[in-house]
This record gives structure tokens, sequence and C-alpha cells, in this order.
């Protein structure tokens, strides 16, 4: 099964087009978790647990184990959510940029030492450091391309062959996705150039960060971004999930604002593509 065909499985199974993004903080995470033996883990589990009902994708966001030496705790996650939860992708955001054998060995650490499912990588080096990871020809590569960081414009937005680079970078990872494994970032904050992007690339999916705490509007996003089915769209919220709640109660927290949030996505979505 290609990673677009797990997607669609997903997509419909779950009928969510939520992703979950897991980013521990020691200072944001429950009291009472920093007592455990590997806190991390804990509190991911505790949200993956939680929140599984409602998503189409998990998104452990990879700096904020390795800043504490965290790493294994990282690949326990992984492991507990292809485990006890198989049909739903992990996407390690680990935007990774290099060339040579250094990407492959990117590619490695990713895809055999922490298991994921996908990735998020940079383009800006060029084809040969994207490669490494398309060999993987099950597993998902995410390319960077319309982020929704604001002073991303020094860059993406650059003129390029009449269009904007990000336009380029769409179109060009549309020709290597030559086994349905790539999928492109779309910043929310950006819509109408979400919407560009859309055009460019026909029914690629789009993982789509800055939904929630960064003020994307859902509306404006499946408005924009939806394929021809209804789908094509991973809608990442992170921080205004997993920080619902910081008692002993923030696992049932996250669930609420995650089936909240697939909610608000599915009263949006054509009727059609909505289970009842």
């Amino acid at each position: 099964m290609s990673f677009h065909e797990r997607l669609r499985q997903v997509w419909r199974s779950k009928n969510s087009l939520v992703c979950v993004g897991i980013d521990p903080e020691v200072a944001k995470i429950p009291a009472h978790l920093h007592d455990e033996e590997e806190p991390y883990l804990a509190f991911g589990t505790g949200i993956v647990d939680a929140t599984a009902p409602y998503v189409c994708a998990f998104k452990p966001q990879a700096a904020h184990f390795a800043a504490v030496g965290a790493e294994d705790q990282l690949a326990k996650l992984i492991a507990y959510i292809q485990r006890n939860y198989p049909e739903i992708p992990v996407i390690l955001d680990a935007k990774r940029g290099d060339v040579g054998s250094t990407a492959a060995l990117y590619a490695k650490e990713v895809f055999e030492r922490f298991g994921a499912d996908a990735v998020t990588v940079s383009p800006y080096l060029g084809y040969e450091s994207i490669s490494p990871y398309l060999d993987y020809t099950d597993r998902g590569v995410i390319v960077l391309c319309r982020t929704s960081n604001p002073s991303s414009d020094w860059i993406q937005a650059v003129p390029l062959n009449n269009e904007p680079l990000y336009l380029s970078v769409a179109r060009k990872v549309r020709e290597w996705d030559k086994n349905n494994q790539c999928m492109l970032v779309t910043g929310a904050t950006f819509p109408e150039e979400l919407g560009r992007v859309r055009r460019v690339i026909g029914d690629l999916p789009l993982l789509v960060p800055g939904v929630g705490a960064q003020g994307g509007d859902v509306e404006s996003v499946l408005k924009m971004g939806l394929d021809a089915d209804g789908y094509g769209l991973c809608i990442s919220s992170s921080r205004s999930i997993i920080y619902a709640g910081n008692g002993f109660d923030f696992a049932a927290q996250a669930a609420l604002a995650a089936k909240n949030l697939r909610d608000q996505i599915n009263e949006a979505r054509k009727p059609s593509c909505v289970t009842q």
C-alpha cells in the first residue's frame, strides 16, 4: 500500500482530516508527569490514546524530544502508536535537509531507527537531498512548500519563471512523486496561496499547519485545499490540542479539543464527503 493509499484509507475510516502534533515541553506538560521515569512518553501516550478516535495522523516533533535527550522516548512513542493504532500514520516532523551520505543517514534515522511512516524535509538543496527518502517507497516524504511562518516570504515568495518559488517547488515535487508518497507543507495562514498550490499539484495531499494557536481559518483552508474527492488534507494542530488542559484531566481535555476540531472541519466540508 502506498502512503497516499494509507491516507485515503484513514481519512475515510476515521472520518477526519485532523493531524495532532505532539510537541512536549517540560514547562508545559502537567506537573504530575514530571515524576515519571519517561515523562514525554507518558504525556505522548496519554494524548495519543485520548485523541486517536478523532485523527488521521500523529505528528511528533523531533526537536522537542532531542533537545532534552529523549530520543528513546520518541522511538517508544512511535512504536506505541504503530502497535496500538496501526491505521494512523506517524509523521516525524524533523524538517531534514542535507545531501549525499548524510541525507541517506538521516533517512535511515527517520525510517529505521525511529520507524516513522513519514517525515518532513526541506527541498532547498535540490533533488539529491530528497531522493534518499524517496527510496523508502512505502513511506511518506513531506516537502516544505509554503510554510505558515510570516518571515518565509524572503525565500518562498521570490519570483522564479514568473511565479513565486513555492509554486516551483510544488511543480517539482509533483514530478518527483513516482510512488504516490509525496506531500507538501502549506500553511493555513496563507489560504489563497494554498489554493494556488492545489491548482498546480492536482490531488497530491497537503499537510497544513497553522490552525489553532497560529490563527489559521478552517473554512478558508477547506475552500482552497480540498481535493476533488473532498479529502486531500492533514490539518495539523498541536498546542491548542495537547495543552488544552494541564491537570490530571489533560488527556480528556485534549480529546475534547481534537473532537471539536474534527467536527468543525466536517461541518464545513462538502456534505457528501462526510460520514453521518
